[in-house]
């Protein structure tokens, strides 16, 4: 499929992560946003990006930047965008409003063959897909940031998702050499999320409690367990971890796990709860400043670009 041409709906943070992945599997990468100046910055952002990942040696796929970039275009029309389109990637702001007057628009400009995904973490597509003629063509591909360094992606159907869209968009993420993985039916906070908010809920407990410090308990993880998850998740892990595989892990400890799960007590109300709020900031900000945020994502991107490159190696 490379070559073919692919639309992006929105040109922030996320869309330009998006056209840098397409473009770098040889794809035909047209950049819709809504006012001519943000597509212009949008350009000269990506062309900055993909000259400074090539300087590093860490640009993606076989072309250089110059022929990367020569993949890419702007526009301002939707249907300039839609027009012949293999795959649409819609990243526009995660509001609802915003999000439903765009697909009743994408709805009367689609082609049969084209699949429209959304980039949102928070909406399951359900919510503004219902009403159109083209929902079958509509699913949910979430990423994780940074995408260009996250190979995973979430492919989340609506009911009325047609299968091939969903395989179709499947087949696509692995040309770019992403690892997409496949809901079977679509729930509020997908996979990603609902187990993130586990740990970050539980995390804010033992820090509520006092129990552990914010460096401590992120040191569980970074440290620990996420040692052990960057290379397998955690129901391999539990495989690993007794002689008879999963079934003997549970069999000897489903009593502590069940025993230990019934004390971790009410979802916290984060929204609510200020003044834990602003103890785990200023453990955070002692961590890290906020002024040396900018500092300590370019680490953490050099650090995943490194384990992308290392998991690359594995069987």
């Amino acid at each position: 499929m490379s070559g073919q041409k692919i639309g992006i709906v929105g040109s922030g943070l996320i869309g330009r992560a998006w056209a840098l992945l397409f473009a770098s599997a040889g794809y035909r990468v047209q950049l819709f946003d809504i006012l001519e100046s943000q597509v212009t910055t949008a350009l000269a952002e990506l062309r900055k990006e993909l000259q400074q990942l090539e300087s590093k040696g860490r640009l993606r796929g076989e072309l250089s930047a110059e022929r990367q970039y020569a993949l890419i275009t702007g526009c301002t029309q939707l249907q300039q965008l839609v027009q012949d389109a293999l795959h649409i990637q819609e990243c526009v702001p995660e509001q609802l409003e915003l999000k439903c007057s765009l697909y009743a628009q994408l709805d009367e400009l689609l082609e049969p063959q084209t699949v429209v995904a959304s980039s949102t973490s928070t909406f399951m597509p359900s919510l503004y897909t219902e009403p159109l003629k083209r929902r079958s063509q509509m699913l949910v591909a979430h990423p994780l940031n940074p995408p260009y360094f996250i190979p995973l992606v979430e492919l989340v159907p609506a009911p009325w998702t047609n299968a091939e869209a969903v395989e179709r968009t499947r087949t696509l993420m692995l040309a770019l050499g992403q690892r997409p993985v496949v809901l079977k039916r679509e729930i509020q906070g997908f996979a990603t999320n609902r187990i993130q908010y586990a740990i970050l809920n539980e995390v804010w407990r033992l820090v509520a409690a006092g129990i552990i410090s914010v460096a401590d308990a992120d040191r569980v993880l970074s440290d620990g367990l996420g040692m052990r998850y960057a290379l397998m998740g955690s129901l391999e892990t539990a495989h690993l971890n007794a002689p008879g595989g999963v079934s003997d892990y549970f069999q000897r400890f489903g009593g502590e796990i069940a025993a230990v799960s019934a004390t971790y007590g009410p979802t916290p109300n984060v929204c609510a709860e200020g003044e834990t709020l602003a103890e785990i900031a200023r453990q955070c900000e002692q961590l890290v400043p906020l002024e040396a945020l900018g500092q300590r994502r370019a680490a953490r991107d050099e650090f995943l670009t490194r384990l992308s490159e290392l998991k690359r190696q594995l069987p």
